[in-house]
């Protein structure tokens, strides 16, 4: 199988992001899902120096990389993920907006595969006719800053936001055609979500497909769980994905874990691989 897996630095809390660095690439793995946040890259504040060492760090460590930009007080130090492309305020959409496009640039600098985003949750004050049109305007920008850089984007659904299904990313998909706009499939939030089998969901959204996470999920609650922990058979999912001619990065996030980040780490990857071999010997039988 051809399949490539990553770690999201976002499970590397309480690291220096040179040193999770290393961790993730002494664990054997492809490549990183780069959460810019506080502590690991700001794109606010990062000088062209650190950004060239970074560059350097991934080559020679020959890890591939994602921008993620699901950080939880960058913008806002009292409220989580706020401001949002659906935020009342216009100053909080255009807050996001300039934060989503330092991601791109940071992703044309490091030459990453994807700019992953989402929506944000609707507030109750927003209407939903509001918060549609504030989102298509958004991504519409945002997909059309991202063309110019040459950069892909990975847009999540992900329960408690306003784009939360597939039904919900296809609706918005049709108003932004931009072939650089695609999708960030969420193994975890599938299984939450969505009625159809994974192996159909896959096959439909292979050709948008930019980006995908990985974990495990219990009782479909959208509670990011430790491989084994949860539900999900995972062979039939390396299997589907490989299938479908998915090569990006399948991305393990497990941001509560962080206080055992190496020991995680390592035990996915193990994990991951012998459900590829598993999927692999299955498949030629």
């Amino acid at each position: 199988m051809n399949l490539r897996f990553g770690y999201n630095t976002n499970g590397f809390a309480h690291h220096r992001l040179k040193d999770a660095l290393v961790v993730i690439a002494g664990c054997g793995y492809d490549g990183v899902a780069l959460s810019v946040d506080v502590q690991h890259c700001d794109p606010f504040h990062i000088t062209a120096s650190e950004l060239r060492q970074l560059k350097g760090m991934f080559k020679a460590l020959q890890l591939s990389v994602v921008v993620e930009t699901g950080a939880r007080y960058l913008l806002s130090k009292w409220f989580k993920h706020e401001p949002t492309l659906v935020s009342r305020q216009r100053e909080g959409r255009e807050l996001r907006l300039q934060f989503l496009k330092r991601a791109v640039n940071l992703a044309g600098e490091l030459g990453a595969e994807a700019v992953s985003f989402w929506s944000g949750p609707r507030a109750k004050d927003v209407t939903e006719d509001d918060g549609w049109k504030w989102l298509i305007a958004g991504c519409q920008e945002i997909a059309a800053y991202a063309e110019r850089q040459g950069v892909a984007l990975a847009f999540e659904p992900e329960p408690g936001m306003m784009v939360d299904t597939l039904a919900a990313f296809e609706r918005l998909k049709a108003h932004v055609p931009s072939p650089t706009f695609g999708l960030t499939l969420d193994i975890g939030h599938v299984f939450c979500t969505e009625p159809e089998r994974f192996e159909a969901i896959v096959q439909q959204h292979a050709p948008v497909l930019h980006n995908v996470h990985i974990e495990d999920i219990k009782g479909r609650v959208h509670e990011h769980r430790m491989f084994g922990e949860g539900d999900i058979d995972f062979p039939p999912v390396l299997r589907a994905l490989d299938a479908a001619g998915y090569r990006g990065l399948i991305n393990v996030e497990l941001s509560r874990d962080s206080h055992r980040a190496p020991d995680v780490a390592r035990h996915s990857l193990q994990l991951l691989r012998q459900w590829a071999a598993k999927a692999q010997a299955s498949a030629t039988h």
